[in-house]
Parts: C-alpha cells; structure tokens; sequence
C-alpha cells in the first residue's frame, strides 16, 4: 500500500486562501519552489479536487518562467492524476482520470494500488481522507502571514498524533515543515 500524501502552502493562520480566495501571497520564490519540486519528486498519482485541477492545469502547456518552475512543469505532466469532480465534464489534460466522487473505499483502492505515494490535494478533498485517517504524511509550507479568514487547510473535528519528520527555514521567512501520522 502506498502512502498517501497530503501538503499544503499556507498562511501562519492555517489558511490556503484569504477571504477572496486570494493566494498570490503564498507564491513560493526559487529556493521554495526547489524545496517543492524535492518534496514532489518520488509522487506518482495526485489527486485534485475541481478548483486545484483548474489552478494546476496550467502547467501541461505553460514550461514556467524560472528553471525551478520549468522543472515542476516537466514533472507535473510526467505524473498521474485524478481529478474529483462532479460538476466538469471533462479534463483537458494528459494522464489525468475523472472521478465524480471520492469516497473511502475507492480511496483505499488507489493507495492499494499505487507503488509510488499519492498526494492529495485541496482541502476540502483532502479532508474525506484525513477524517478516514488514511493520510500517512502532511507537509505544511507555512509563509509569513496572517491572513485573517479564507478557506482553512485542516478540517474541523479532527485529532491526531504526528510525529515531525523535518523541519526547514528559508530565507524569505518560510518554515516548512513534515509529519508522518503515528
């Protein structure tokens, strides 16, 4: 069974966008972005929620601006990916698979599955797999910033014990930070 991968670029506050959906704060500059592109590197399958696909589509035609980027873009379309959504009717980019709804059981099927770790994507998916207790290991890119509001990270209601695997400072105030479920 493969691990299961949930990692998120937000604000000291615990949100991934502010109150309009605003995340341009959380831009990662090249150092972060290499810390991405590490991270990502041993991904296999991603699983998207409607609105990350439709933000993350971009880099199946767009090579980056920055060799960082251009390094995300290449392996970005080298990955699987599985696009929950009920509402699209199709998807627009190469090896990527439509799925109406994510539940337990089939999220259980695609770590079985899997030989390589998936990561899951979007807090609202997200969330299905972290109340089954079925995510393995969370990252956490946290900026320097309060935002105040917006769309949270974590659900409501959940307790776990994590275990810190790594922890990294950046020069432009970043902390990154990993922990496996124990």
């Amino acid at each position: 069974m493969a691990d299961l991968v949930y990692g998120v670029i937000g604000s000291l506050d615990g949100y991934i966008a502010d109150e309009h959906g605003d995340f341009d704060w959380s831009a990662p500059d090249a150092e972060v972005f290499d810390y991405v592109n590490e991270l990502a590197a041993g991904t296999g399958t991603e699983i998207y929620g409607r609105r990350l696909y439709e933000t993350m589509k971009v880099w199946e035609a767009f090579d980056g601006d920055t060799a960082e980027e251009a390094a995300w873009a290449r392996a970005w379309r080298a990955r699987e990916k599985v696009v929950v959504s009920s509402t699209l009717d199709a998807v627009e980019t190469r090896r990527t698979t439509l799925l109406r709804t994510l539940d337990v059981p089939t999220l259980r099927r695609l770590k079985d599955e899997a030989t390589d770790p998936l990561t899951i994507g979007g807090p609202t998916l997200a969330a299905t797999a972290i109340r089954a207790g079925l995510v393995d290991e969370y990252y956490f890119i946290t900026c320097p910033i309060l935002v105040g509001g917006g769309l949270r990270a974590l659900p409501d209601g959940v307790r776990l014990e994590l275990s810190l695997v790594e922890e990294r400072r950046f020069g432009n105030g970043v902390v990154a930070t990993r922990y496996r479920t124990r």
